[in-house]
């Protein structure tokens, strides 16, 4: 984008023009208080500004990978090959020139193939595997559309920075549940279904013989709704205390034609009804909750004999220093700064774990709620997430 650029008044006639004087180019930055600017390294000023530079890249191109979701781009290009911006638009009846911009776009971010002599454009299996299928094991595409709630909702957490409080995930533009449930949904299939529940030790027998399961913090409902479409013979009631969640679950459970195998309440985490469960799960919940060792005490008031609590949680390490290597810590202290740590500290309690609590920190707030049989399961299938099976 050009700089904007001042008109100058016209001279009188007969007024000399008087020659502007150039602004001098600071070899050092401004100092925003006046005082003697800082000596500044040179390399490593060009190298946060090439970082902050393509960090700004990152954040342009999001709407466009959203754009591409919602009007099927990445869909129609995944195993077609090469594909000109001619031949995509007709493909999809979409317009040539917004989708010629859109390609050149997308594929300067690094997410198309591109061939100069032809001027076609590819989705290589590779992308089409995160970027246009669902079903996939490694869709991400699902976490794009959330993003527009974080920026929806950001006044209200720069008010929370001033003077407390918090809100709950009910309370936040609803593109973020939204996004949360088509995230998780290959992480839940071919996770938590597959490999992560039946990683506790003895459930599957019990699942497939007829179980009691409480999801707890079920928000939409899809792991409730999976557990029960997995082991028909079970039975699983999801706690959520929001009631919009509820409703959505209730409605998706109807949809799915679970016929009562997966109901939905609205209740807190510390006080959901019930006992004799065989399985309760805390699936990407327990960091959210006030009072996380009420809810592990209630959960250990509510089991069967012999029932065990599988909780699942986002990769963290236990030492702040060591989540620089973490893949998943600057997705996770971003959404606990956002949403996780507000959604605690709105409620009664207010512990605010955050997002990024890390094992040993869960370890003490499952033994202090009762549960000190914990052992980590599932090491393999969840790269990203923490799995601890806890029994009394």
């Amino acid at each position: 984008m050009a700089p904007a650029t001042e008109t100058a008044a016209p001279a009188e006639a007969g007024t000399p023009t008087p020659t502007p004087t150039p602004t001098p180019i600071p070899t050092e930055p401004a100092s925003p208080t006046g005082s003697t600017p800082p000596t500044v390294d040179p390399d490593r000023l060009e190298a946060a500004v090439g970082h902050v530079f393509g960090e700004l890249g990152v954040n342009c191109t999001a709407p466009l990978i959203v754009l591409g979701d919602r009007l099927g781009l990445f869909r129609t290009m995944a195993g077609a090959g090469p594909l000109t911006s001619a031949e995509l638009a007709a493909r999809t009846g979409l317009v040539e020139r917004y989708v010629r911009e859109w390609l050149r776009g997308v594929a300067v971010a690094g997410y198309l193939d591109h061939d100069p002599a032809t001027d076609g454009f590819t989705l290589t299996d590779e992308y089409a595997a995160v970027l246009a299928d669902d079903g996939s094991p490694t869709a991400l595409i699902g976490v794009f559309p959330g993003l527009i709630a974080l920026w929806a909702d950001l006044d209200r957490i720069e008010g929370f920075f001033r003077t407390g409080g918090g809100m709950g995930w009910g309370e936040h533009h609803p593109a973020l549940g939204l996004a949360q449930e088509r995230f998780t949904r290959p992480a839940y299939v071919h996770g938590l279904i597959a490999a992560w529940i039946p990683a506790v030790e003895g459930i599957v027998p019990r699942l497939d013989a007829g179980a009691r399961v409480a999801d707890v913090g079920c928000g939409h409902g899809l792991s409730s709704i999976l557990i029960a479409q997995r082991w028909p013979r079970s039975t699983v009631v999801g706690f959520d205390p929001d009631d919009a969640a509820v409703a959505r679950a209730r409605a998706s459970a109807a949809e799915a034609g679970l016929d009562g195998r997966a109901v939905f309440e609205v209740a807190d985490a510390a006080g959901y009804p019930g006992d004799g469960y065989d399985l309760i799960t805390f699936t990407d919940s327990l960091h959210d909750m006030g009072d996380p060792v009420a809810a592990v005490a209630h959960a250990r008031a509510a089991l069967a004999a012999d029932g065990a609590v599988l909780v699942v949680e986002p990769l963290a390490a236990d030492r702040f220093a060591d989540d620089f290597a973490n893949p998943y810590a600057r997705v996770g202290y971003a959404i606990s700064t956002l949403v996780c740590t507000p959604s605690s500290l709105a409620q009664t309690g207010a512990a605010a774990l955050g997002t990024m609590a890390g094992e040993a920190r869960l370890r003490e707030v499952l033994a202090a709620g009762g549960l000190t049989r914990v052992r980590r399961i599932a090491e393999d299938s969840a790269p990203l997430n923490i799995l601890l099976e806890a029994r009394p």
